[in-house]
């Protein structure tokens, strides 16, 4: 019994924990369809060395319309709970148009 209201705590903070870690940019007048664009951002040194580039102009392929969103989703946590032995974390942009 005691295990299981653990594991329903711990799920619980999983859920909240995510939203605390999500900004969101508006380009013109924001998003106006459904079309997204995801790409990971990697990091070294616990997120002080961008290892690669996400550019969200190039993700939003011309448009002159739409919505920025940098989140730490539920995988991007397990990724560096496993990477962060060697500082590297991740997380996830997204550009919907």
């Amino acid at each position: 019994m005691k295990n299981s209201k653990l594991i329903v705590a711990a799920l619980f903070l999983a859920l909240i924990m995510t939203s605390c870690m999500t900004l969101e940019h508006t380009v013109g007048t924001g998003a106006k369809g459904d079309t997204v664009v995801e790409k990971k951002q990697w990091y070294a040194l616990w997120g002080a060395i961008p290892i690669n580039k996400v550019d969200s102009k190039e993700m939003a392929a011309g448009a002159t319309n739409y919505t920025i969103k940098t989140q730490y989703k539920f995988v991007d946590y397990v990724i560096t709970y496993f990477t962060q032995i060697a500082t590297i974390c991740v997380q996830t942009v997204e550009v919907r148009k």
